[in-house]
């Protein structure tokens, strides 16, 4: 029997939403193991004053199964 773990997390780029979650992903299995998927909960972005998108932000639910 497997037993799975789900812990949430923030993780932003300059460049793309699929940026930001690469980025959130590879920096939390620096410390995680075993992760096996993520849900993008949430998505926000930054803008300058012209309205120009310069940062975009994600929430994510990312699981991994517990050794």
């Amino acid at each position: 029997m497997s037993v799975a773990k789900v812990i949430e997390l923030n993780a932003s780029s300059p460049t793309s939403m699929e940026d930001a979650v690469k980025r959130g992903l590879a920096k939390a299995s620096e410390s995680v193991k075993n992760i096996k998927g993520a849900w993008v909960n949430e998505i926000k972005v930054v803008c300058g004053d012209g309205g120009e998108v310069t940062e975009w932000r994600v929430n994510l639910r990312v699981s991994f199964v517990v050794e």
